[in-house]
């Protein structure tokens, strides 16, 4: 952050740059924020405190991304997972905003990667910290049911022969203990008997006894001096762990002059990792079109968008350069040898009235906006105190000497349909609002703070 960048005069990149500075005042729209605070408060949460832990820039930042990630999330299918790049400068800042947008049980990993090798500093009599030498990818899903293709990813193993030293008619293994280690604690269910050998400790067996009979009948259990173990067959490799220090930045080859560009085989391991042949790979933040020349060459479906008009024609000669088009001046009904590609430079309008891509079915019909101008929230606020009545509480009828004790909030939830105009909205006190969350409607709050006694 605070940094600017810019591409190579002479590179076929030339043009492009952006700045990573960040303004409360100038760069977060009204708009967004009335998004996030109608259906994200958690996020709007999130928000708030890095404005104050970091200050206003982070603030600002972490709403531009709030309004992507929830539009990413919108279009994710169950089965799919996001990667997020960034340095750690905002990293972890980024990890509470999607563990808001995604959910903290949907978080998958935190992947290092070492772009800059060797960054160990000479001594100086003026020592400034170690070396600044990764990046930080965040990744989440959208369910539990997510993808992640553990052969294609898989590194082969260094020494198949020293990591897997013995062998029988079915081929190489190595010997693993059948008892689970003590650490775990007890398991009374896994604490049994087998063939007169009972577990060294109440943890018991890393099996059930049916389990274990079928390695054992299998021929998967390796019997010796009396003692049993199990053996483990060598996969397709070594699934990388988090620390990716074994890609380069990006070769002399590759480079065009972007600034930030990444490896192709950086991202050749996430989509490989997280999509099959034929699914399709969103880059919304498509830059100098590594991801889609990755995506064209592992056969994947793609869409790439970016901000600066000049990444439409990177992407065409990157692609071409790589050999996937026909003809460097091909049309664009006739690009790819199957498929062909399509752009546009003008941004497209939602025709789907803001709804979800794929809504879960309800019997109840959903009101969409009525056309026309729409109220900002702090023009909703001043309405509904000088049509209605004054500076009061819907749910609990107290009265306040200043409309900022007062949070707009919907009616209906706009999660059981409701519509986002002034129709649907009310004014709450903040326990109210924090009571009726996104589950009660007005009429259902009014009846719980009846019984709580905050109303007549």
């Amino acid at each position: 952050k605070g940094r600017d960048f810019h591409a190579t005069p002479d590179s076929l990149a030339r043009g492009a740059s952006f700045q990573d500075r960040w303004s409360w005042e100038k760069d977060v729209h009204e708009s967004w924020l009335d998004e996030i605070n109608d259906d994200w408060p958690d996020v709007m949460r999130v928000i708030e405190n890095s404005r104050a832990s970091y200050g206003d820039d982070m603030g600002a930042f972490l709403c531009f991304m709030a309004v992507r990630l929830i539009a990413m999330r919108r279009v994710l299918k169950p089965t799919g997972s996001i990667y997020l790049h960034c340095d750690p400068t905002a990293s972890s800042y980024l990890k509470m905003l999607m563990d808001g947008i995604f959910g903290r049980v949907h978080f998958r990993n935190q992947i290092v990667w070492e772009r800059i090798k060797g960054a160990g500093k000479k001594s100086q009599h003026r020592s400034q910290g170690f070396g600044k030498s990764y990046d930080t990818i965040l990744c989440f899903s959208k369910s539990a049911d997510f993808l992640f293709n553990e052969n294609a990813v898989a590194e082969p193993y260094a020494d198949l022969e020293a990591d897997f030293p013995y062998q029988d008619d079915k081929g190489r293994y190595k010997r693993r203990s059948p008892f689970r280690p003590p650490g775990l604690g007890p398991r009374p269910n896994l604490c049994y008997p087998y063939k007169g050998i009972e577990p060294p400790h109440p943890s018991g067996w890393t099996v059930s006894k049916q389990k274990l009979e079928q390695l054992d009948k299998e021929d998967e259990i390796a019997w010796v001096n009396g003692r049993p173990w199990r053996k483990q067959r060598p996969a397709a490799g070594v699934v990388p762990n988090n620390v990716w220090y074994d890609i380069n930045p990006p070769s002399q080859n590759e480079r065009i002059g972007y600034p930030t560009q990444k490896p192709l085989a950086l991202y050749e391991r996430i989509v490989k990792a997280s999509s099959n042949k034929g699914d399709w790979v969103l880059d919304p933040f498509c830059g100098c079109a590594t991801t889609m020349v990755v995506a064209e060459s592992l056969q994947r479906k793609w869409v790439g968008i970016d901000i600066w008009r000049g990444a439409a024609e990177v992407v065409i000669k990157r692609l071409a350069d790589e050999g996937f088009l026909k003809t460097p001046h091909a049309s664009p009904a006739d690009l790819f040898e199957t498929g062909a590609l399509y752009y546009r430079k003008e941004a497209p309008e939602r025709t789907d009235g803001g709804m979800t891509a794929a809504p879960y079915l309800r019997v109840k019909e959903t009101a969409h906006e009525p056309p026309g101008e729409k109220m900002t929230r702090k023009e909703m606020v001043a309405f509904l105190i000088k049509q209605q009545r004054g500076v009061v509480c819907y749910g609990c009828d107290r009265a306040f000497d200043d409309p900022r004790y007062l949070e707009l909030d919907h009616n209906t939830p706009r999660a059981d349909g409701g519509i986002n105009h002034i129709s649907n909205r009310i004014l709450l006190c903040s326990p109210c609002n924090r009571l009726k969350g996104h589950k009660l409607t007005l009429s259902g709050l009014r009846a719980e703070n009846k019984k709580l006694g905050y109303r007549r």
